[in-house]
């Protein structure tokens, strides 16, 4: 199937091939099978239906060479609880961007949580009922004609650990079908499991293009997320031109591609603290984890104006953590947000009424000022967007609000 490029909400076809060198790494040299070509063989025997990525897609190496399709457009929004619950900005932000390039996309009201919490910290569920939420929210992006794009890291690594569980065990499947049937809906697949930052990765030299600041003198330390790139590590994103390919490419790439530096610290690998088990039963252990072996690791060695991650679970410890650090002496105190918002910011978009930094802990101020953010008039113009709201005027922000500047 070849890759056809063509001109989503008016951008040039040759933009969306993205610069980057090819892995010299055989694809057929992989320690591991490729789940696309199993799907499509289940589906040739009858077993269901695969979504096919929509043109025009970005095609982006991933681990072992191979080539991993990431949809420009038409994408269907998986949303994070965590996200809506705790980082608003978050999810808000991708839709902004989306908005920003004129792309078309969906923001289902029928989606269901992926349980993926249950299903990593708690072990109360069942495998049967776990693969019917995933294969439901595939179900129902399907039938909107939209490809899944997948906000959450966790649950990204779970919809990827249930691909492979529905690849190789029939009966799941058989069970799972019949689940489904009796919701009278199809069961589908989709040809990639792709990560919203992915599309950010794959789109980030058109944001490049349209950003407003100048971020030449802002430093970032990257997290990756564990979720995103050591569960089924064969489908994350890399390139040679990134840490000679010895790290996933993600977040890293689009901070180069704005122009801001990315520097580096010893205990990038680490968790960020959360580990899903840990935030539930031994808080305290997520929270010094979080403050002495990422955030004291980064201001000693980096001294960043911000770290990025690409998580849920990763911005919330990051962030919400550091009190804990701070009333201990400890040297932390680093905004933390998503790239999305950070791209989102880089290109115009208000910090409150789009990014909501307000939800966010740690100061972040010293970094909008120094990012050229006038962050007094952005707050009193959000101000009187809630005094519009406590008369009566409007009932909440629309989108109309949003993208006024």
């Amino acid at each position: 199937m070849s890759t056809q490029l063509i001109s989503p909400g008016g951008i040039p076809r040759e933009a969306l091939a993205a610069p980057g060198r090819q892995f010299t790494r055989d694809p057929a040299q992989a320690p591991t099978e490729d789940l696309r070509e199993a799907a499509f063989e289940l589906e040739a025997q009858g077993e269901w239906i695969v979504q096919r990525v929509p043109e025009p897609y970005v095609e982006v190496g991933t681990k072992y060479g191979r080539l991993k399709k990431i949809p420009v457009q038409q994408t269907w929004h998986h949303k994070s609880c965590g996200q809506c619950g705790h980082i608003p900005g978050y999810s808000t932000a991708i839709f902004w961007l989306n908005r920003a390039l004129g792309l078309d996309y969906n923001d289902p009201r029928d989606q269901t949580s992926c349980t993926a919490w249950n299903y990593y910290a708690s072990a109360t569920s069942n495998v049967g009922a776990q693969a019917a939420v995933a294969m439901r929210n595939f179900s129902a992006a399907y039938e909107t004609g939209y490809y899944p794009l997948i906000h959450c890291g966790t649950s990204y690594g779970h919809y990827k650990e249930v691909r492979e569980q529905m690849i190789h065990l029939p009966e799941l499947r058989h069970q799972v079908r019949d689940i489904l049937a009796r919701l009278g809906k199809p069961l589908v697949i989709p040809e990639e499991v792709v990560h919203y930052s992915e599309w950010v990765h794959a789109m980030r030299f058109e944001f490049a293009k349209r950003k407003v600041l100048d971020l030449s003198n802002i430093t970032v330390t990257v997290h990756p997320a564990c979720h995103y790139y050591k569960l089924v590590a064969e489908d994350a994103i890399y390139d040679e031109d990134i840490y000679s390919g010895q790290r996933t490419a993600v977040v890293t790439g689009v901070v180069q591609a704005l122009g801001a530096h990315v520097a580096d610290y010893s205990t990038w690998f680490d968790c960020c603290g959360f580990g899903f088990r840990h935030i539930l039963v031994q808080r305290d252990f997520t929270r010094s984890f979080a403050t002495l072996r990422k955030i004291e690791v980064m201001k000693n060695e980096a001294n960043p104006d911000v770290v990025l991650t690409h998580d849920t679970g990763c911005v919330t410890t990051l962030d919400k953590s550091q009190f804990v650090g701070k009333a201990k002496g400890h040297n932390v105190g680093i905004p933390v947000m998503s790239e999305a918002q950070f791209v989102a910011l880089a290109m115009g978009a208000h910090p409150y009424r789009v990014c909501q930094l307000h939800w966010h802990s740690v100061d972040y101020r010293p970094l909008l000022e120094k990012m050229g953010i006038d962050w007094e008039a952005r707050w009193h113009e959000f101000e009187q967007d809630l005094r519009r709201i406590e008369k009566g005027e409007i009932q909440f922000l629309t989108w109309e609000h949003a993208d006024a500047k």
